[in-house]
């Protein structure tokens, strides 16, 4: 999908403090309003289901303080929305949106592969922000959700204050180059195991299979145990969806996405955009600042400890990064 182009006082306050308290108080009262009209009364915490083209998703809202609201674009594509439960820490600032995109998890399951499309999938996000009746909200992608929140953000900037795209995939040509280059530090037994039956096309081996994990315990998610979240994430993860879009595995892109890039766009975003990866990502430290020089005021961020799965690896600071960023987003700072 390749684009062209680019207090207390000492004294009494005199007549004239009062009016200037005044005029300060209904700056803030004005504020106080215009965040309530951005925000909808259908925000309350919970889970629910919306009806989109071809099935229902299922959304979760998390807390419900004052900050803009933030929605979660997971990976995969098709690998449910648990394994972002960590920033949930989120939730004491803002409202905190996770959903199961169509196909995946606990939204509705489908075999329609004629929906598994990025332009299905802007629409479906799109359909979720109407509901929810946003005006304004943060828009965080990571993996497979950098490719859907650059494109939905291309397509309907209005609203989006601000955007994250944590560990990612903005084009598919870059990411298997950097898999290809990752995978030359696995043992050569491994290597020469993955060489063969990619060659053979024989992915459901399991000695591929076992490969495959290797890598995703030095690139996906490093900390051991995996948890719970992870855990349940891998348990729902839709393989047909993953495989039909992206490919048999994470270094073998032979899908509809196998094509992606949307590289020569991103001088076309305008909103403050953090760009963060783990020191150990898929997506290597080098990439994650070559997509943030490729945005204007763009801010980098690698943490620390951490593989594609910074959630899971590094939570706190990973949590860290992303609240410090939307605060100064929130306040103008």
């Amino acid at each position: 999908m390749q684009r062209n182009g680019p207090g207390l006082f000492e004294q009494a306050p005199s007549r004239q403090s009062w009016l200037g308290l005044a005029t300060v108080a209904a700056l803030v009262v004005g504020v106080f309003i215009t965040g309530c009209r951005e925000r909808s009364a259908t925000l309350t915490p919970g889970a629910y289901h919306l009806a989109v083209p071809g099935g229902r998703i299922w959304y979760r809202v998390v807390g419900s303080g004052p900050g803009t609201p933030i929605i979660l674009l997971h990976g995969g594509p098709g690998v449910p929305s648990y394994y972002l439960n960590p920033l949930a820490a989120l939730a004491d600032e803002r409202p905190v949106i996770f959903y199961d995109q169509l196909g995946t998890g606990r939204s509705d399951i489908t075999t329609d592969s004629t929906l598994w499309t990025v332009p299905h999938f802007v629409a479906e996000l799109d359909s979720l922000r109407r509901a929810l009746g946003l005006r304004a909200f943060h828009l965080y992608g990571h993996s497979w959700g950098t490719m859907l929140a650059t494109e939905y953000v291309l397509a309907h900037p209005e609203g989006v204050r601000s955007l994250v795209l944590a560990s990612p995939a903005l084009s598919a040509a870059r990411w298997q180059v950097d898999a290809e280059s990752l995978l030359t530090t696995l043992p050569d037994s491994i290597q020469r195991i993955i060489a063969t039956h990619t060659a053979a096309g024989t992915f459901e081996d399991p000695a591929y299979q076992a490969a495959v994990m290797a890598y995703y315990h030095r690139y996906l998610a490093r900390r051991e145990p995996w948890s719970a979240d992870l855990d349940s994430a891998f348990a729902g993860f839709n393989l047909t969806l993953y495989g039909y879009m992206w490919g048999p595995s994470e270094f073998t892109a032979t899908g509809a996405l196998r094509d992606f890039d949307v590289t020569d766009s991103l001088w076309l975003v305008r909103v403050p955009t953090l760009v963060m990866g783990g020191a150990d990502d898929e997506a290597p430290p080098a990439t994650v600042r070559y997509y943030a020089s490729l945005i204007a005021g763009a801010e980098a961020a690698i943490i620390p400890d951490a593989a594609h799965l910074t959630m899971h690896d590094n939570p706190e600071e990973t949590i860290r990064v992303l609240r410090e960023f939307l605060r100064r987003v929130d306040t103008g700072r």
